[in-house]
């Protein structure tokens, strides 16, 4: 029974933290976009990468 008297503090304790993050995470922004990141992963890119100019250094044949 005195177990009681510690564990009900503690879980009241912990409910209000897990609710304060849930509400931190949804008003930072955490849930705005869920599916695209996803889209973003198995987009196809059509454009070859940009060449950079020579920097006129050293050849690999000098």
């Amino acid at each position: 029974m005195e177990s009681l008297y510690l564990l009900i503090p503690l879980s009241i304790v912990l409910v209000f933290l897990i609710g304060v993050i849930f509400w931190w995470s949804v008003r930072s922004g955490q849930f705005d976009d869920l599916e695209g990141p996803g889209y973003r992963v198995v987009s196809d890119d059509d454009d070859p990468p940009a060449s950079t100019p020579d920097k006129g250094g050293p050849k690999a044949g000098d």
